[in-house]
Protein backbone atom coordinates (compact mmCIF):
# COMPACT_ATOMS: atom_id res chain seq x y z
CA UNK A 1 0.00 0.00 0.00
CA UNK A 2 1.33 3.52 -0.77
CA UNK A 3 0.09 7.20 -0.23
CA UNK A 4 -1.80 6.93 -3.37
CA UNK A 5 -4.12 3.79 -1.67
CA UNK A 6 -4.75 5.89 1.81
CA UNK A 7 -5.51 9.44 -0.20
CA UNK A 8 -8.12 7.42 -1.96
CA UNK A 9 -9.27 6.07 1.14
CA UNK A 10 -9.32 9.79 2.66
CA UNK A 11 -11.09 11.07 -0.55
CA UNK A 12 -14.12 7.65 0.19
CA UNK A 13 -14.49 10.23 3.49
CA UNK A 14 -14.60 13.62 1.86
CA UNK A 15 -17.28 11.98 -0.10
CA UNK A 16 -19.16 10.21 3.17
CA UNK A 17 -19.05 14.20 4.12
CA UNK A 18 -20.97 15.60 0.83
CA UNK A 19 -23.53 12.82 0.98
CA UNK A 20 -24.44 14.18 4.32
CA UNK A 21 -24.76 17.65 3.43
CA UNK A 22 -21.16 18.79 4.45
CA UNK A 23 -17.70 20.07 2.81
CA UNK A 24 -15.82 16.92 1.59
CA UNK A 25 -12.66 17.13 3.03
CA UNK A 26 -11.55 13.63 4.87
CA UNK A 27 -8.42 12.11 6.62
CA UNK A 28 -7.33 9.22 7.52
CA UNK A 29 -4.84 8.57 10.26
CA UNK A 30 -2.29 4.94 9.44
CA UNK A 31 0.10 3.12 11.39
CA UNK A 32 2.47 -0.03 10.07
CA UNK A 33 0.48 0.50 6.58
CA UNK A 34 -2.97 -0.15 8.36
CA UNK A 35 -5.51 2.80 8.95
CA UNK A 36 -6.48 2.92 12.73
CA UNK A 37 -8.79 6.40 12.31
CA UNK A 38 -10.72 7.56 9.55
CA UNK A 39 -12.65 11.01 9.78
CA UNK A 40 -14.86 13.46 7.58
CA UNK A 41 -15.42 17.31 7.87
CA UNK A 42 -18.41 17.42 10.19
CA UNK A 43 -18.89 21.06 10.84
CA UNK A 44 -21.92 21.53 9.10
CA UNK A 45 -23.44 18.40 10.24
CA UNK A 46 -22.77 18.66 13.49
CA UNK A 47 -22.87 22.27 14.29
CA UNK A 48 -19.49 21.58 14.94
CA UNK A 49 -16.58 24.28 15.53
CA UNK A 50 -13.89 21.90 15.78
CA UNK A 51 -14.84 18.89 13.49
CA UNK A 52 -12.52 19.00 10.92
CA UNK A 53 -11.71 15.70 8.62
CA UNK A 54 -8.25 15.37 10.30
CA UNK A 55 -9.37 16.00 14.00
CA UNK A 56 -12.10 13.87 13.06
CA UNK A 57 -9.54 10.98 12.36
CA UNK A 58 -7.44 11.49 15.11
CA UNK A 59 -10.76 11.15 17.42
CA UNK A 60 -11.82 8.36 15.66
CA UNK A 61 -8.14 6.60 16.12
CA UNK A 62 -9.01 6.58 19.76
CA UNK A 63 -7.02 7.22 22.89
CA UNK A 64 -3.31 5.95 21.61
CA UNK A 65 0.12 5.56 22.95
CA UNK A 66 2.74 8.66 22.08
CA UNK A 67 4.78 5.87 20.48
CA UNK A 68 2.18 5.07 18.35
CA UNK A 69 1.59 8.88 16.93
CA UNK A 70 4.74 8.68 16.20
CA UNK A 71 4.82 5.83 13.78
CA UNK A 72 1.78 7.35 12.30
CA UNK A 73 0.44 9.31 8.54
CA UNK A 74 -2.03 11.69 8.44
CA UNK A 75 -3.81 11.70 5.11
CA UNK A 76 -5.89 14.53 4.33
CA UNK A 77 -7.42 15.49 1.01
CA UNK A 78 -7.04 19.39 1.65
CA UNK A 79 -4.09 21.43 3.11
CA UNK A 80 -4.80 21.78 7.06
CA UNK A 81 -5.78 24.40 8.94
CA UNK A 82 -3.50 25.88 11.94
CA UNK A 83 -5.62 24.08 14.48
CA UNK A 84 -5.22 20.39 12.86
CA UNK A 85 -1.35 21.03 12.17
CA UNK A 86 -1.63 22.15 16.03
CA UNK A 87 -2.71 19.28 16.60
CA UNK A 88 -0.66 16.77 14.45
CA UNK A 89 2.30 18.57 16.58
CA UNK A 90 0.99 18.34 19.89
CA UNK A 91 0.84 14.35 19.14
CA UNK A 92 4.07 14.25 17.30
CA UNK A 93 2.49 12.34 14.28
CA UNK A 94 5.89 12.93 11.76
CA UNK A 95 4.16 12.94 8.39
CA UNK A 96 1.33 14.80 6.79
CA UNK A 97 0.20 13.44 3.19
CA UNK A 98 -2.08 16.56 1.70
CA UNK A 99 -4.24 15.42 -1.52
CA UNK A 100 -4.60 19.40 -2.92
CA UNK A 101 -3.60 22.73 -1.66
CA UNK A 102 -4.37 24.82 -4.55
CA UNK A 103 -7.98 25.50 -3.53
CA UNK A 104 -6.60 26.73 0.21
CA UNK A 105 -3.28 26.71 1.64
CA UNK A 106 -3.11 25.84 5.20
CA UNK A 107 -0.52 25.85 7.47
CA UNK A 108 2.46 23.43 5.80
CA UNK A 109 5.31 25.48 6.55
CA UNK A 110 4.21 25.22 10.66
CA UNK A 111 4.54 21.79 9.89
CA UNK A 112 7.60 21.76 8.35
CA UNK A 113 9.05 24.35 10.77
CA UNK A 114 8.12 21.54 13.69
CA UNK A 115 10.06 18.84 11.82
CA UNK A 116 6.53 17.26 10.53
CA UNK A 117 7.52 15.84 6.12
CA UNK A 118 4.72 17.69 4.53
CA UNK A 119 3.83 15.42 1.23
CA UNK A 120 1.90 16.90 -1.42
CA UNK A 121 0.35 14.85 -3.97
CA UNK A 122 -1.69 17.31 -6.21
CA UNK A 123 -4.14 15.29 -6.56
CA UNK A 124 -6.75 16.10 -9.01
CA UNK A 125 -10.00 14.43 -7.40
CA UNK A 126 -9.29 16.08 -4.39
CA UNK A 127 -9.23 19.09 -5.85
CA UNK A 128 -12.25 18.72 -8.09
CA UNK A 129 -14.23 17.33 -5.07
CA UNK A 130 -13.64 20.71 -3.41
CA UNK A 131 -13.89 23.13 -6.16
CA UNK A 132 -17.36 21.19 -6.93
CA UNK A 133 -18.26 21.87 -3.51
CA UNK A 134 -17.53 25.50 -3.49
CA UNK A 135 -19.27 25.96 -6.67
CA UNK A 136 -22.71 24.54 -5.82
CA UNK A 137 -22.29 26.11 -2.19
CA UNK A 138 -20.52 29.19 -2.45
CA UNK A 139 -22.11 30.94 0.49
CA UNK A 140 -21.59 28.08 2.67
CA UNK A 141 -17.78 28.18 1.76
CA UNK A 142 -17.04 31.90 2.49
CA UNK A 143 -19.44 31.69 5.84
CA UNK A 144 -16.69 28.87 6.90
CA UNK A 145 -13.74 30.97 5.58
CA UNK A 146 -14.65 33.93 7.36
CA UNK A 147 -15.26 32.13 10.68
CA UNK A 148 -12.03 31.10 10.60
CA UNK A 149 -9.91 33.95 9.23
CA UNK A 150 -8.89 32.15 6.23
CA UNK A 151 -8.77 32.55 2.45
CA UNK A 152 -8.15 31.14 -0.54
CA UNK A 153 -4.92 30.21 -1.56
CA UNK A 154 -5.71 31.96 -5.31
CA UNK A 155 -6.94 35.22 -3.51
Amino acid sequence: MNDDYFMNEAIEEAKKSLLKGGIPIGAVLVKNNKIIGRGHNKLIQNNSAILHGEMDAIENAGRLKGKDYEKATLYTTLSPCPMCSGAVILYNIPRVVIGENKTLLGTEQLLKDNGVEVVGLNNNKCRELLEEYIENNPNTWKEELERVGGSTSTE
